[in-house]
Parts: C-alpha cells; sequence; structure tokens
C-alpha cells in the first residue's frame, strides 16, 4: 500500500506563521483573548484541527495561553518573549532585578552615545504621561508610560539584539511595576532612572546615567521584597 503524502504539517505552519503575524502586528493585543476558534477557522479557511494544531504551536512557544472553558489569550509578542516570561517564573523577583541590572545599565551606556533628538524628545514625553497617570490613579496607564521609557532607552541604544532582548522581558517587568504600586506608601514617580536617566543622556554623561540606573533598581528591589 504506498502512502499519500500529507501537507497538513505544511498547512498547519503556514497557519501558525498568520497568527504569529497578528499577534507581532498588535491586531491581537497583549493580555487580550483572540477571536474564537470559528471566527478563525472562517476567516483563515482552515479545519478545526489544523487552527488547534496552530495555536498549539504558539501556545507551547509561550505566545498565548489557553484557558480552558474561556478562551485563548496573548501573552507574549515573540517566542523568545515567552521563553523568557517561562524561565522568570522558575526565578526569584531578586534574580529578575539582578538581570536588569545588566540590560539597563549597558542600554544607560549605549543610549549616552547613540540617542536621537527624537528619541531623547519621546523619552520626556513618556515621563509627562507617567506622571500625569500616576497623579490620576491610572496605575495601568502608569505602568505602560513606565515600561515604554525603559523600552525606549533599550531602543535607543543602537543596539538591536540588547532591545530585542530587554523587550523579551517586558511582560514580567510590568507585572513587578503593578506589584510594587499595590504596595502602601510606594513612589511612583522616582526621578532616579527615569528624569535623572533622561537628562543624563541628553548631557551623554555614561556615569551619571548608569549611576541613575542603579539608584533606581535599589528602590526597585527593596519594594519588591518589602
Amino acid at each position: 500500500m504506498s502512502l499519500v503524502p500529507s501537507h497538513r504539517p505544511a498547512l498547519a505552519e503556514e497557519v501558525t506563521n498568520q497568527l504569529r503575524g497578528m499577534i507581532q502586528s498588535g491586531e491581537w493585543p497583549l493580555q487580550e483573548k483572540i477571536p474564537a476558534e470559528p471566527l478563525l477557522m472562517a476567516s483563515l479557511g482552515v479545519s478545526r484541527g489544523t487552527l488547534r494544531e496552530a495555536i498549539k504551536a504558539l501556545a507551547h512557544s509561550g505566545m498565548l495561553e489557553v484557558r480552558r472553558g474561556d478562551g485563548t489569550y496573548v501573552r507574549a509578542t515573540s517566542e523568545i518573549s515567552g521563553a523568557a516570561q517561562r524561565m522568570c517564573m522558575e526565578h526569584t523577583q531578586e534574580h529578575v532585578v539582578e538581570v536588569r541590572v545588566g540590560l539597563d545599565t549597558q542600554a544607560a551606556r549605549l543610549a549616552t552615545k547613540n540617542a536621537t533628538d527624537d528619541d531623547i524628545a519621546v523619552l520626556r514625553e513618556l515621563l509627562k504621561v507617567r506622571r500625569d497617570a500616576w497623579f490620576a490613579g491610572d496605575y495601568p496607564a502608569w505602568a505602560r508610560a513606565d515600561w515604554d521609557f525603559h523600552e525606549r532607552v533599550a531602543l535607543a541604544s543602537g543596539n538591536p539584539l540588547l532591545h530585542q532582548l530587554y523587550v523579551s522581558f517586558g511582560g514580567v517587568f510590568h507585572d513587578d511595576l503593578l506589584r510594587q504600586q499595590r504596595k502602601a506608601g510606594f513612589n511612583g514617580i522616582p526621578h532616579e532612572g527615569h528624569d535623572e536617566l533622561a537628562d543624563a543622556i541628553e548631557a551623554r554623561d555614561e556615569a551619571a546615567a548608569v549611576a541613575s540606573v542603579y539608584r533606581n533598581l535599589d528602590f526597585a528591589a527593596e519594594w519588591l521584597t518589602h
């Protein structure tokens, strides 16, 4: 009996790539539920089995999370981000902060050399959004602006690999911010690692930038263990 080659794996891979593209483009935002199976099957023109293979592959990579009886949610924007978040779950918050020391200080050093005027303008605007959101009590918006500020510093470093690595930890860093915010007495708008860092980057002062990062992460470490 001769076997007929199956094209199912190739089709499932194609659908996986399509779903990945929807996540990476932002069409399916982080933490949001993706469309239900019937809608996806109709829009993609595939069977339930093929769709489930694609979703299973992205769930295994950490980009999606399947909740029985509820739906499927976006958990990361790339495989490296999904892997980073899974690894962080296996380690303490102190370990995460120690990793941030390496990433943040190197990003700050390089940003003092490579940041453009546009980068600095964006950093200033994000600090304003962050400050306004904190005083308005809009803590999700505050956390997003805080994270976007640090991510922009990483982008301003001019090192695309460092930026990609930094972005991969975004979900973990964002959750840590909200965890700190819920603690009584927490100051959500410290100048260390934010206003001071923007000033140092604009002044091209590497030593001041690194010192500000250290002060900010010492502050974060204190509140994570408070």
